[in-house]
């Protein structure tokens, strides 16, 4: 399937506007079909700013024509497993953004039914895989440029946050990029994790925040994670990974320093859009390869990589409402881990 690929967004929101815009101006070999949302204004709007064949308040709608080819959800976290699951019944490739499914029968409901399609469908928005720095580290972790891997330190600070949220929707909706990160970073399963509350910042009320995970995985590496969403001065992420033999360190992304009145100074920005423009642009490109049969999408999270992160974050949650006792991360659905056929094989 070598031909353009027709692409419909479902959301029209920050992220699935975020989407809709590096689709119709930035992906080879895609285009945008149509947008959908619950705001038909919305879906309207932006499919007249991109050139989209035309808009919707229904996804079914989109999910169903013969006009697009494969969907991308960036839809509110509830809506993800039916969307998901409308879009394995109709044989069409889709990129949900994360957590797949919010619920883990739900993520298992999702696997069965791409192993029965019988091919490669669904991969989950864990766009930290593609953020070149990212990437960067893993391959020099994977040579042995620092020996073996002990300790990883992750920080996850987002100016602001939807006031509604709670603290269990901290780790299903930001943390859980970490919960994705740190297996695929050390090519090792989570296999423990705690909860621990600092004081909380009394510009969120109800909602503990930061909040700070240790995760153990099967290698025996322990990574520190905080996640700090409402910390006002900017969005700030940072990893270090600490071996036997060095250290590995992200380094601040600001493309400038001024250097002024005495003073050094670079920015933050306000969310995540500038710091992993290039990231979200690359998983996307490889979504539209793997569809289009030129690439083998080895490198996209699958619906086994979105299973795993949402139990985890369900450990976490449960280390939470126990005082942040150790809790051993299962994974109950084991039958259904094995990944369907890839991409290339079923298009």
């Amino acid at each position: 399937m070598s031909e353009t690929q027709r692409i419909a967004v479902i959301g029209a929101g920050v992220m699935g506007s975020d989407h809709a815009r590096t689709i119709a101006t930035k992906i080879h070999g895609a285009g945008l079909a149509a947008v959908a949302d619950i705001d038909l204004g919305r879906a309207q709007a932006l499919a007249a700013e991109l050139g989209a064949r035309f808009a919707t308040a229904n996804p079914a709608e989109v999910i169903g024509s013969d006009q697009v080819d494969a969907v991308l959800v960036a839809s509110h976290d509830s809506t993800h497993t039916e969307l998901v699951l409308a879009c394995i019944a109709g044989g069409k490739p889709v990129l949900c953004e994360k957590p797949l499914a919010l619920d883990l029968d739900d993520c298992a409901r999702i696997i069965a039914a791409e192993r029965s399609a019988g091919r490669r469908l669904v991969s989950v928005g864990f766009s930290r895989r593609f953020d070149p720095a990212l990437v960067e580290l893993k391959a020099a972790l994977d040579a042995g440029e620092i020996g073996r891997a002990l300790l990883a330190h992750a920080v996850h600070r987002n100016v602001s946050s939807d006031p509604s949220g709670d603290s269990a929707s901290t780790v299903l909706n930001s943390a859980i990029h970490e919960l994705d990160q740190t297996p695929w970073l050390f090519s090792s399963p989570v296999t423990e994790v705690s909860w621990h509350a600092p004081a909380s910042t009394g510009l969120l009320p109800g909602r503990q925040d930061p909040q700070l995970l240790l995760i153990r995985t099967a290698d025996g590496a322990l990574t520190t994670v905080e996640v700090f969403v409402n910390a006002v001065y900017g969005y700030d992420v940072r990893l270090e990974v600490v071996g036997e033999t060095g250290a590995l360190a992200l380094a601040h992304p600001a493309a400038v320093v001024r250097d002024t009145a005495l003073t050094r100074h670079t920015s933050y920005p306000a969310d995540w859009r500038p710091r992993y423009a290039a990231a979200y642009r690359a998983e996307v490109q490889s979504w539209v390869d793997a569809i289009r049969g030129t690439y083998d999408g080895s490198a996209l999270a699958d619906a086994v990589d979105g299973y795993r992160a949402t139990a985890v974050a369900h450990a976490v949650i449960a280390s939470m409402a126990s005082d942040g006792r150790t809790v051993t991360v299962g994974y109950p659905h084991a039958e259904l881990t094995p990944v369907a056929e890839p991409f290339a094989q079923g298009a």
